[in-house]
């Protein structure tokens, strides 16, 4: 019997990207991988597009010593992860401590900043949503901007925004798979 992978999901309290979240949610389930969704504070998240997810458990429930039941991450991205999630030091914790791990990270639209953010992306090629903030903080990091729909970078999963959302999640689960 193959082993149980769990992945941990985290998105902004608001204006989460809904596809950014489902697509990847249905490889995951295809894939038989369990996952975990988090943010910032508990009870409803609602999405650009009027998603909502009940949020059970924060970033700050998780912390880093939790990050051993993981298989990989996923930081969605959308319109609330430079308020939320980009400079939230819990998740830049548990993204380092993903990567000494060395589990699968993956991030798509603007929450690639995220990984530039934990400083784990130096030398890597990743692609983030076209901002110009988002990509001046991915090159200041020392990372490789690219402008592809998506990159794959060792254990490193970025995609670049919602018409990315699905191929996103098929690189994942083959990361995790892979991994």
């Amino acid at each position: 019997m193959p082993i149980q992978k769990r992945v941990l999901i985290v998105i902004a309290p608001m204006k989460f990207r809904d596809e950014e979240l489902s697509e990847p949610i249905k490889y995951l389930e295809k894939a038989g991988i369990e996952y975990d969704i988090v943010s910032t504070r508990t009870g409803l998240a609602i999405g650009m597009l009027g998603g909502k997810v009940l949020i059970e458990k924060t970033i700050q429930d998780i912390g880093t010593a939790k990050v051993s039941k993981y298989a990989g991450i996923v930081v969605v991205g959308g319109g609330g992860s430079p308020q939320f999630l980009w400079d939230n030091q819990e998740l830049l914790d548990i993204v380092r401590e993903f990567d000494k791990q060395e589990k699968v990270i993956s991030a798509i639209c603007l929450s690639s900043v995220v990984l530039a953010g934990a400083g784990i992306i130096r030398g890597k090629k990743v692609t983030v949503w076209n901002d110009d903030v988002a990509i001046s903080r991915i090159r200041e990091c020392g990372a490789e901007y690219k402008a592809d729909p998506i990159i794959v970078d060792g254990r490193i999963v970025t995609a670049n925004g919602p018409a990315a959302a699905g191929a996103f999640g098929e690189k994942v689960v083959k990361a995790l798979i892979a991994n």
